[in-house]
């Protein structure tokens, strides 16, 4: 348990207790100091903080879903959630059709979106389609849902975004077929509910077989003419717009583990960076708003976006114009910066950026003996400093990071900004012929 924020109730201050990203939870001081509240308050957020430990520890995957469907209105805080199941190992799917009910659903070690989190579907919609599910069994295809759900409760919008946000990706995995299918099978389905509603369904139903005849009808559906599926950043981007954030892939995935390797500062843990120390994020550029200074200066505001949230972030003229070449709309970036405090908000100030795909590391590999071995650490340390480029804190580009892996613990240990090499041929041949087994490689592998 931990203290991690205190704001005022009254006359008497409570603290924020974080429980492991979960909701913050109230106690007073009582519990600290024994003092200011009943005794009783006490006990209950005690019991209540309890509890909720218990059940992440023991459900985490339930609790998790849970905690999920509570802040389902709030993007912000179902973003840091889902990085909070990636860090628990907890997958979060995008929603199903078949599966998904109101609200975010545990199914295993997964937690599956509700329907209620996408955008433009209305809560008519979603109950009526519940209704029809639970009561005659899994849709077999868009034809099937658009033939079984009374079209007065939903709409052509409202099936735009159940494909886009890739509820049908288990019946159908192209969506832009079904999205050009779309008018076809609306016209198709308002027909054939018209001949119903005149008789003339019922009589062909007969002629041509009864009841199965019928169940089978959308399969005799028009399609339109065979399209390709969006590109995986059209159809991240489509469904981002839909559900507030990327579900099903994230273009940050791709770095996988080295995000915490080369970057360990999330975004949403600004608050926890000491003032002025340079700090490293990757993240994806989300939007540029470019400002001209009353000097006639140019420098930047930009919102940035990472796995665990995001954030605005300020360029100023004097970076702008080393970075400005970067400054690309959904380019992924490795930032360096230092947090600024003022009127209790916490601002990044951007001192350089590089596309993470020109990201490249020196990778030294040390055994058990070396590791431990002081002589020859300052002997490594010596060789990554001796006749490289007088150092520039504010200038990061075309420095490659340096990393150690250490075999025996299979970890790797980040070497400080201070150690980064310009000179990369030079450098990697003096560690070779000092003994140390040196390599360079590119930060994503794609």
């Amino acid at each position: 348990m931990k203290i991690v924020g205190r704001r005022s109730l009254g006359m008497h201050p409570v603290y924020d207790i974080g429980l492991a990203e979960t909701h913050n939870f109230l106690i007073t001081d009582h519990v600290i100091a024994a003092n200011c509240f009943n005794k009783s308050h006490s006990v209950a957020y005690g019991y209540v903080t309890y509890q909720t430990a218990y059940l992440k520890a023991n459900y985490p995957v339930e609790y998790m879903a849970a905690l999920l469907s509570s802040v389902s209105g709030e993007q912000d805080k179902v973003q840091r959630y889902i990085a909070n199941c990636n860090s628990l190992e907890i997958t979060a799917l995008p929603p199903d059709i078949n599966r998904s009910e109101l609200d975010f659903t545990p199914f295993g070690n997964e937690i599956l979106f509700g329907l209620a989190a996408i955008k433009n579907l209305g809560m008519a919609a979603i109950e009526m389609i519940l209704r029809v599910r639970h009561a005659d069994g899994p849709f077999k295809s868009l034809a099937d849902l658009c033939q079984r759900v009374d079209g007065r409760s939903i709409n052509k919008k409202s099936l735009e975004a159940l494909i886009l946000a890739g509820a049908f990706d288990g019946l159908e995995s192209n969506r832009h077929q079904l999205v050009a299918d779309l008018d076809l099978i609306l016209d198709w389905s308002s027909r054939k509910a018209k001949e119903q509603a005149s008789g003339q369904g019922n009589l062909l139903e007969l002629l041509g077989g009864g009841t199965n005849q019928a169940t089978a009808s959308f399969d005799q559906a028009p399609k339109a003419p065979p399209v390709e599926d969006y590109s995986p950043q059209e159809k991240l981007r489509l469904e981002k717009e839909l559900l507030g954030f990327y579900v099903s892939d994230h273009p940050l995935k791709v770095v996988g583990s080295s995000v915490n390797l080369m970057a360990p500062t999330n975004l949403d843990k600004l608050a926890t960076v000491p003032e002025k120390q340079t700090m490293t994020a990757i993240a994806l550029l989300l939007d540029i708003k470019e400002v001209t200074t009353k000097k006639g200066d140019r420098m930047a505001i930009v919102q940035l976006e990472d796995l665990s949230g995001t954030t605005e972030a300020v360029i100023f003229p004097k970076s702008y114009e080393r970075v400005k070449q970067n400054l690309i709309k959904d380019s992924r970036l490795m930032i360096w910066g230092k947090v600024d405090r003022r009127d209790e908000q916490v601002q990044l100030i951007i001192e350089d950026m590089q596309p993470i795909t020109s990201i490249r590391m020196v990778k030294i590999d040390l055994d058990v003996m070396t590791a431990g071995n002081s002589q020859e650490m300052l002997r490594l340390r010596q060789l990554l400093t001796t006749g490289q480029p007088e150092s520039d804190d504010h200038n990061f580009a075309g420095k490659l990071p340096v990393v150690a892996s250490l075999g025996y613990s299979s970890k790797f240990v980040r070497f400080g900004p201070q150690y980064w090499i310009k000179n990369e041929a030079e450098v990697l041949q003096k560690l070779q012929a000092a003994g140390f087994k040196a390599m360079c490689e590119t930060l994503v592998k794609e």
